[in-house]
């Protein structure tokens, strides 16, 4: 079996050994959220022609020089042109047109003057100042120039994506399909939600944990059950997951102890070990191996540790999984915000929640950082880093870090 590696060097073997899922094309209304499969280029311009941002009046700002209210300038009004309509003709010298909030601007005007700047009848209105070329015209593709790249392939579709697609008229989007993570808890300690406590036994709440962190990652994960201690039990899950999922999740047996066989049952099911064990605290113990091109990311089945190991390495690989083109983390630096005195022999990591008041990015953390604490990990939005071999650390130490 592979060696103990760093949570870096870690990573980049658990995201070597996938890539994406295959793609579906898929209606507009059903891709908030969804991963894209091609780069999307935009069509036409938007708006497709000059518009009025206003309602008010379209006027040529040659006909306006000099006006003022000692000195005002009246136009003579053509015709109206309300939003859905066009334009009949053009403006010539004198001329406007009442003209509505998102119309097309008649050929010969060059700006729109509001209605409260104006006084007016049906026939004729005047004006007291001024305009510039240009000025209240929106004009074609001022939001979108047509050949641009709205976005790549990789990024994630978000509402305003979603929206410039719906201005393009495109009605369905070619994506990634949604990975299915195979979720298996180990323990003969384990018993369903629901059985009711009773004394050795363990309610498995490292499904509902898994299950939750896999759809915030555009995931579905499929649940495979308790496996007992034993590698039958254990490798009869594995292979049932592999054969119909994309990537499988397991929690328990991966210490060093009697009952620690899931990477036992992981070999037998036809799995090549990345490595046994990650240097960081808490979240060490960990087997990563791949069969039949797929990952396995077995954790450990203390909560609060496997959530930490899933966090730093699992959830990287899966989002490149995802089809996802950034898919590692991007380090920031936070501050403590108050001091940590625990010394750190081997890296550790301290999940807690960030805070940005006074302009500073700071990480404050639960004081319950053990590895069976899950409920120190409610609200925890941000992770971060102390090397190994430091001491106790003050308030205000910078780390590195991630948010999450």
């Amino acid at each position: 079996m592979a060696n103990t590696v760093s949570y870096t060097e870690a990573r980049v073997l658990a995201c070597g050994a996938v890539r994406p899922v295959g793609t579906e094309t898929v209606p507009l209304e059903d891709c908030w959220g969804r991963v894209l499969a091609e780069d999307l280029v935009s069509a036409f311009d938007v708006p497709a022609f000059d518009r009025s941002p206003y309602d008010g009046y379209a006027v040529r700002s040659a006909d306006l020089t000099g006006a003022s209210r000692e000195k005002p300038a009246t136009l003579r009004v053509v015709e109206e042109i309300p939003a859905g309509s066009v334009p009949s003709r053009a403006l010539a010298p004198g001329e406007a047109a009442k003209i509505l909030t998102g119309a097309p601007m008649p050929e010969g005007a060059d700006a729109v003057v509001m209605f409260e700047k104006t006084e007016f009848t049906a026939e004729s209105v005047t004006l007291f100042e001024p305009v510039r070329p240009g000025e209240n015209v929106v004009r074609a593709g001022e939001d979108v120039r047509k050949g641009a790249l709205l976005a790549a392939k990789g990024s994630v579709i978000d509402p305003g994506l979603l929206g410039t697609l719906a201005a393009q008229n495109k009605a369905s989007v070619e994506v990634f399909k949604r990975p299915r993570v195979g979720l298996l808890s180990t323990g003969s300690e384990l018993v369903p939600v629901g059985s009711g406590p009773a004394p050795g036994l363990i309610t498995d709440s490292n499904r509902y944990t898994f299950s939750g962190a896999l759809l915030a990652l555009g995931c579905e994960p499929v649940p495979y059950g308790i496996a007992g201690d034993n590698i039958p039990a254990i490798r009869a899950a594995l292979e049932r997951a592999l054969s119909e999922c994309d990537a499988v999740v397991t929690t328990g047996g991966v210490s060093v102890g009697d009952y620690d066989l899931t990477p036992a049952a992981m070999e037998e099911a036809g799995a090549e070990m990345l490595f046994s064990g990650c240097e960081i605290k808490p979240g060490m113990a960990c087997a990563y191996g791949a069969a039949q091109g797929k990952l396995i990311c077995a954790l450990s089945g203390n909560p609060a540790a496997s959530l930490t190991n899933f966090h730093l390495i699992a959830r990287p690989a899966l989002l490149k999984l995802c089809g996802r083109s950034r898919f590692e983390p991007e380090e920031l630096i936070f501050e403590l915000a108050e001091a940590f005195t625990k010394p750190s022999p081997v890296t550790r990591v301290l999940r807690g929640r960030l805070d940005l008041s006074g302009g500073t990015a700071r990480i404050v953390f639960p004081h319950e950082q053990g590895n069976a604490v899950l409920s120190s990990t409610i609200g925890c939005d941000a992770m971060a880093v102390i090397p190994a071999g430091s001491g106790k650390l003050p308030a205000g130490t910078k780390l590195k870090g991630m948010l999450i």
